[in-house]
This record gives C-alpha cells, sequence and structure tokens, in this order.
C-alpha cells in the first residue's frame, strides 16, 4: 500500500485549496466592509434576509445553519445599525420576525459592490472564460451542498 506520509500532496487537494483560499478570501472581505461596522456573517444574515419579504429568527437559524442564539445576537447589531426591523409576527405572537429596513438594502447593496470588488481583484489573473469555468464549478458545488446561489 502506497502511503502519504505527512502533508504530501495535501495541497493539491480540492478540499486543502478552497479552505485555505476561503479563509484568505473571508480575512479580505472582511477588511473591506469593516468600515460598514459589519462581519460576514451579518452580510449572510442581510442575504437571507434579502432573499425574502421576512423570516422568523427560529426560521433563519434553520436556513443559516447556526444557533438561534447566534441570529439574535447578529439581529440585534443589525437592528443598532438600523439594517432590520423587529417585528412579531401577527400569527404567531411568539415569534419576532426580522424584515430588512431601506438602510439594510443599502448596506446589502454596498457589501455586494464590495464583493464583486474583490471578485475582479481575485480574477484579475485568470482569463474571461477561466472564470465562467469557476463561477459555474463554484456555483455546482454550492448547489450541492444547500447554499444560496442567487
Amino acid at each position: 500500500m502506497n502511503e502519504v506520509k505527512g502533508s504530501a500532496g495535501l495541497p493539491q487537494t480540492l478540499v486543502f485549496r478552497l479552505g485555505t483560499l476561503g479563509a484568505v478570501i473571508g480575512d479580505r472581505f472582511a477588511e473591506r466592509i469593516e468600515p460598514y461596522d459589519l462581519k460576514p456573517k451579518h452580510v449572510g444574515l442581510l442575504t437571507a434576509l434579502g432573499q425574502g419579504s421576512f423570516a422568523s429568527q427560529q426560521d433563519l437559524a434553520g436556513r443559516l445553519g447556526v444557533a438561534p442564539s447566534l441570529v439574535v445576537s447578529l439581529a440585534d447589531h443589525l437592528e443598532n445599525l438600523g439594517a432590520v426591523r423587529r417585528v412579531r409576527d401577527p400569527d404567531d405572537r411568539r415569534r419576532q420576525v426580522l424584515t430588512l429596513t431601506e438602510q439594510g438594502h443599502r448596506l446589502l447593496s454596498d457589501c455586494a459592490a464590495e464583493a464583486r470588488a474583490l471578485d475582479a481583484e481575485i480574477t484579475a489573473q485568470l482569463t474571461p472564460a477561466q472564470r465562467e469555468i469557476l463561477r459555474d464549478a463554484l456555483g455546482a458545488l454550492a448547489t450541492r451542498a444547500g447554499l444560496p446561489t442567487d
């Protein structure tokens, strides 16, 4: 049996490359949105809210795959920024429903612009065809993992 020792071959794996690149690019995105007083998890919540008209904190936790307490904490911060509004669900007074405000839509738009600018930077060395192939491949992986692709 041919056993690989240590890290031999690991840097060539997709898992290693996507994980490492994801961490580096995630840090760069975090730096770009820091002036908005946001972290990537805040943007994730804004994105989820932007895909629907409203959602309960419990529903969002399930959709994002995080603990409900994290959604509450993120929503607290976003509410302080004026980006989300909490209202009681008229059909179930026990539920808090979150909606994006105008400020929330602006922040989401600004973050999308920052992400597109970072996309352009990190793919500058690629040909247009390579960029499209990368976008398609990552989209297919995201779809299979149940992540949003729109």
